[in-house]
């Protein structure tokens, strides 16, 4: 009898540790909400935790009050109660390479609508494209979909990417390449912009697996999954969180830097996105997470109700 006893203890262990482990995957497969339009999501209790952290920095708080920066979180540790905030999250920004997630998103909807063949080829160019951000490789996606399929595939009711009524959002209207014509978003001639709320609400999609659907989100997880680059976001998480999953897209030119990322590993739940117009974007950028960390530390004893 207690052989029998202790055997099915050890079943039922084994069992609750397959289903928390199923649980943890990503897109997470246990979830049969509906996708919620990332601004409904914010907290306001969490947004002033956020600008109280980061204005304890001069420099922070200086570029944050003259829009020369932008920063998104998101709280996924419980999905009943998925809480966003941000500073400057709808001001939108040029961001360099990290839009070339809405290229990502463009020739995925062109495979899933049967526009597209998928092939090897595509898919060694997607990898290329965001895990070592080649400019190469995302010209020749733009060149494949087009800037109208993509403008179309942003302003997609299903994504809602880029809405002028709402700061705009996510834009490539440019090839990555020196040759080639410009087709500028309509609010401020961006060629490659983005919001923080924007690509907050991508990543989110991606996380509960609607972004398209579920098969398309994996695909888009495993392409944006260990990035070759270790700067900005990447170089501060690899130290502090070196068992974490990262799926993530960054981006430079100039003075202008920009990075976003995906966490999950066990106590680490969330998205980050930060997009910064200053010499100094990288550095600033690699110390955001350890503040970032703290304010979404709070978040769990947050009573948001979205």
């Amino acid at each position: 009898m207690k052989n029998r006893l202790h055997l099915l203890l050890i079943v039922v262990f084994l069992f609750l540790n397959i289903v928390n482990t199923v649980a943890q995957e990503l897109p997470l497969v246990n979830y049969s909400g509906e996708s919620t339009p990332i601004r409904e999501l914010k907290c306001t209790e969490l947004q002033s935790a956020l600008k109280e952290e980061l204005y304890k920095n001069k420099q922070w708080k200086s570029l944050l009050e003259r829009k020369k920066m932008a920063v998104g979180i998101v709280d996924l540790s419980d999905l009943n109660n998925v809480k966003f905030a941000g500073l400057n999250e709808d001001h939108m920004m040029y961001a360099a390479s990290l839009p070339k997630i809405a290229v990502l998103l463009a020739v995925m909807r062109g495979i899933h609508d049967g526009e597209i063949v998928e092939t090897e080829e595509i898919k060694n160019d997607l990898k290329l494209m965001i895990s070592k951000s080649s400019n190469a490789a995302a010209t020749r996606m733009i060149d494949l979909v087009g800037f109208e399929k993509i403008e179309e595939v942003l302003r997609h009711a299903d994504h809602q990417f880029y809405d002028e009524a709402s700061g705009g959002g996510l834009w490539v209207g440019k090839r990555y390449a020196k040759s080639g014509k410009r087709y500028p978003d309509p609010m401020k001639g961006l060629s490659h912009g983005a919001t923080a709320s924007m690509v907050c609400g991508f990543y989110y999609q991606l996380a509960i697996g609607k972004l398209i659907d579920r098969e398309r989100s994996v695909e888009m997880l495993e392409i944006l999954k260990d990035p070759a680059l270790h700067h900005k976001f990447v170089n501060t998480l690899n130290r502090i969180a070196p068992d974490a999953s990262i799926y993530r897209k960054s981006g430079s030119w100039k003075q202008y830097h920009a990075d976003s990322a995906l966490v999950w590993a066990p106590g680490r739940k969330y998205i980050l996105v930060a997009l910064v117009e200053d010499t100094s974007g990288e550095s600033i950028i690699r110390n955001l997470v350890v503040p970032l960390e703290k304010v979404l530390e709070k978040a769990s004893r947050m009573s948001c109700v979205n």
